[in-house]
């Protein structure tokens, strides 16, 4: 039973690199039967220090001292069986494999170290961004809703964009912004204005109100954390949408922040018009400065909210990302299929790295389909089994036929 357990426990550490330690046992092998045929003029031994160094690509400390061991046995063995073993020469070689050896494994130890503290840092930052920027659910109230997130910075997972949906009475209120900035640097701000949305947008009746909110969150936040030397300067870009459950006119306030796409269907693209009020930070505002521009958002029509990191993208010409053009291609896909192929097509302009964080909502209104009452839909089908007669005494299980059924 031990023994079979033992079995189970090494085939569960087996990792794929360790097939790769074929290599340096190879290398092992090969050197040292052509520095025996070889003879005492011609010295391969010292190669064997290849081994190990190699096997430190992929595999980890214990193996790669086991490479090491058998590298320093190797070259033992052929300076034995050459006569040689007593001499100075072989001695400084034996001992040479064995220091670097040494030092290939303190580097695989150092390695996984860091390795770990890499992993343990990214699970902070995955819980970070559960925390701060919560996942959008997929369907809120008659919307379908899809988002996409690409981070500048590569050791984040979060950074200066920023989005939030949430339910209030008759309708959903969306909000997508960017703070000045991106990475980590701007992780602080847009956590406060999330929070402040996350909790005005069921407080404030209007979004001229709500937007005022915002603005004193954000002020407050830049007065008691602005950094030295940039006085004047942070701000936030800020888009604010409310959808009503019943009818197809929405309504938005944008703070600075560039006016959403409308999909159609058979490839149209249009923007709704906006007259943006300046973004967050830049001066305290009243709600009477702040605009609020209707929309029409009918049934199968997708609105697609991004930020300026998406449409400032450039390839490696200094082209700019032709947003709305490729947009168009999509336009009758389902919000998960749109960003899907959005989040591959914008990576492939940039050549796989983004200058700035970039975010995209994709939101589709669906058809509400009428459910029929359950009262109706027991008489239908018990008429359709009962043939003729009187469907609604069936139902109830008195009058002619009841029995029958």
């Amino acid at each position: 039973m031990r023994i079979g357990e033992r079995f189970t426990s090494l085939r569960e550490s087996w990792r794929p690199g360790h097939g790769l330690l074929v290599l340096p046992l190879a290398l092992i092998a090969l050197i040292t039967v052509l520095d025996i045929l070889s003879g005492k003029d011609v010295q391969l031994g010292p190669l064997l220090v290849i081994a190990p160094a190699l096997s430190a690509s992929f595999a980890g400390p214990t193996l790669t001292a086991v490479i090491g061991a058998l590298a320093v046995a190797a070259e033992t063995f052929i300076v034995q069986h050459l006569g040689v073993l007593e001499t100075r020469n072989s001695a400084v070689q034996i001992s040479a494999i064995a220091v670097l050896s040494t030092l290939t494994v303190f580097f695989c130890l150092a390695r996984e170290r860091r390795g770990r503290q890499l992993a343990q840092v990214r699970t902070v930052a995955e819980a970070a961004q559960q925390v701060l920027l919560w996942p959008l659910p997929e369907r809120i109230g008659p919307l379908r809703v899809a988002s996409l997130y690409l981070p500048a910075e590569d050791e984040a997972l979060i950074g200066g964009d920023l989005y939030a949906i949430t339910r209030v009475e008759g309708g959903t209120r969306v909000l997508i912004g960017d703070v000045r900035g991106k990475g980590l640097a701007a992780i602080g701000e847009a956590a406060v204005l999330l929070g402040a949305f996350r909790e005005a947008a069921h407080q404030q009746t209007a979004l001229p109100a709500l937007a005022s909110a915002l603005e004193r969150s954000v002020s407050r936040y830049q007065a008691d954390f602005e950094p030295e030397g940039e006085a004047g300067e942070p701000f936030v870009t800020a888009l604010l949408l409310e959808i009503p459950d019943e009818g197809t006119i929405g309504r938005m306030t944008s703070c600075g922040h560039p006016p959403p796409l409308l999909l159609g269907a058979g490839r149209s693209v249009t923007v709704p018009r906006l007259r943006p009020a300046p973004p967050l930070g830049v001066g305290a505002l009243g709600p009477a400065q702040y605009p609020v521009d209707p929309f029409d958002f009918g049934d199968g029509d997708t609105l697609l909210l991004y930020t300026d990191g998406v449409i400032e993208a450039r390839d490696r010409g200094g082209a700019f990302y032709p947003f709305a053009e490729r947009a168009a291609r999509w336009t009758d896909s389902s919000p998960e299929v749109l960003v899907h192929h959005l989040r591959r097509d914008l990576l492939a302009h940039v050549g796989g790295r983004l200058g700035d964080d970039a975010a995209v909502i994709a939101i589709r209104r669906q058809p509400v389909v009428a459910e029929p009452h359950p009262f109706v839909k027991a008489v239908h089908l018990d008429g359709v089994r009962g043939g003729a007669g009187d469907p609604v005494a069936r139902a109830d299980g008195d009058g002619p036929g009841a029995s029958a059924a």
